[in-house]
C-alpha cells in the first residue's frame, strides 16, 4: 500500500515491481524478483514462467497495471501456486486511483 500512495496509479508494472523490492530491501524483508517457475508434466519441463515477486519463499505477489484485476490474471496466479506448491498468492493492481488486491489461496 505504501508503494500505490507514494507513486500513485497508472505506471508500467515493471516500476511497482521495483519500488516494492526497495520497499522489502528496506524493511529487511526477504524477496526474489522474477523468480523462476516451471511447469511439470511426466517429470518434465513443459512451460517456464516467472512470478512477478516471491517474498519470504511463501507468498506469491502478482502485481499488474490494469483498469482492473481480470479473471485470467486470476487463473495465471493460481497456476503459479499449483506448479510451486505454495499455498497463498496477492493479486495485487496498481492500474486503478484505488489500490486492488485479491488474496488467492491454493
Amino acid at each position: 500500500m505504501k508503494v500505490h500512495t507514494e507513486l500513485g496509479f497508472g505506471f508500467l508494472e515493471k516500476v511497482y515491481e521495483n519500488a516494492m523490492m526497495i520497499s522489502f530491501s528496506e524493511n529487511g524483508i526477504f524477496a526474489e524478483q522474477q523468480f523462476p517457475i516451471e511447469v511439470m508434466f511426466h517429470g518434465q519441463i513443459v512451460g517456464e514462467y516467472k512470478a512477478d515477486i516471491l517474498v519470504e519463499k511463501q507468498v506469491i505477489l502478482e502485481l499488474k497495471s490494469h483498469t482492473s484485476i481480470a479473471e485470467n490474471h486470476k487463473i495465471q496466479t493460481l497456476n503459479y501456486l499449483k506448479a510451486t506448491n505454495l499455498k497463498l498468492a496477492l493479486l495485487i493492481n496498481f492500474g486503478k486511483r484505488e489500490l486492488e488486491y485479491k488474496r488467492l489461496v491454493f
